[in-house]
């Protein structure tokens, strides 16, 4: 099938594998990640994830809860966001307090994963990268283990084959979707292949990825859903777009600035430029001022001033 053939990922999460008949792809794809054979119990409702004409174009998010009772955010991300890390702790640190009842003991606190596919430059060398709280000795380097005692206490109230407190902590994983650019090779090349061009060629066998095959065609669509798509399709781009000519617009104008008053100078004058010209833009186009600070960068107080000014 050809590569256009195929749904987005991100879109697909949003509106066609939230049923339990679907959720087999999911299941693969965390399967693939974990190493380990994911039940999915149910996806919960998230917010920016709402079937509307005006989500946030970039970003996607579901939260999933496994047959094991543990938390899996699974968010996809389009444009570049300086602030992302911290938001993904914010993310995690909100799950967890939603999950426990005031006055409950600390053991009724469940295990989250927040898997994190993103579709711009980190500042790494891989495609690929995991992380989570591991305590080591300062003078030893050995890490930290559960003394016999408490493994037992939490394996009695449902922590199965915790042995270090990384086993309780979140864990976080990153698919550098942009990074991948290599001959697939396992499951989670043949998952990453897909996620940066949407295609799954005939070889491909990875847990999920068959019944993506069959799942996730355009031509299996509703007229409706193809328009909706479409639309989702166009207003990415659109979006990015918008987005890249920006900063190379106030690039540009602080260069020239720059030629009486310092290149350093003008470029930071051509990138506030930037950000004002981002801002009419968007908000011309209706986009609210939490997008809009998601795009620039900038407090939402800052963004409402700015308009402000603009209207005098």
């Amino acid at each position: 099938m050809a590569k256009n053939n195929y749904i987005r990922f991100d879109w697909a999460i949003k509106r066609l594998l939230r049923n339990k008949a679907d959720y087999t792809v999911l299941e693969g794809f965390l399967s693939v990640l974990l190493n380990d054979g994911i039940k999915i119990k149910n996806i919960k409702e998230s917010e920016s994830n709402k079937a509307s004409a005006d989500d946030k174009f970039n970003i996607v998010d579901i939260l999933v809860e496994n047959s094991r009772g543990e938390l899996m955010i699974i968010e996809i991300q389009n444009t570049h966001q300086s602030d992302y890390f911290l938001r993904m702790l914010y993310g995690v640190s909100k799950v967890i307090s939603e999950h426990i009842v005031e006055g409950d003991k600390y053991h009724r606190i469940r295990k989250v994963y927040h898997v994190s596919i993103i579709y711009f430059k980190l500042g790494g060398d891989d495609y690929v990268y995991w992380g989570g709280n591991e305590f080591r000795g300062l003078h030893t380097g050995s890490p930290l283990v559960l003394t016999d005692k408490e493994r037992e206490y939490l394996i009695k109230r449902g922590w199965s084959g915790v042995q270090t407190p990384k086993d309780l902590h979140p864990e976080y994983c990153l698919l550098c979707a942009e990074d991948f650019d290599r001959v697939a090779k396992n499951s989670l090349d043949e998952w990453m292949h897909y996620l940066k061009n949407t295609e799954i060629p005939d070889s491909f066998t990875a847990p999920g990825l068959p019944e993506a095959r069959m799942q996730l065609r355009q031509d299996n669509l509703s007229e409706q859903e193809r328009i909706d798509y479409r639309y989702y399709l166009k207003r990415n781009r659109y979006e990015n777009d918008t987005i890249e000519s920006t900063l190379e617009d106030g690039i540009r104008i602080g260069r020239a600035e720059g030629e009486t008053i310092g290149l350093e100078k003008g470029e930071a004058i051509g990138l506030e430029k930037e950000k004002i010209s981002t801002i009419y833009r968007m908000s011309s186009k209706g986009k609210s001022i939490e997008d809009i600070s998601d795009a620039t960068d900038l407090p939402a107080h800052q963004i409402q001033e700015i308009l402000n000014s603009l209207k005098q």
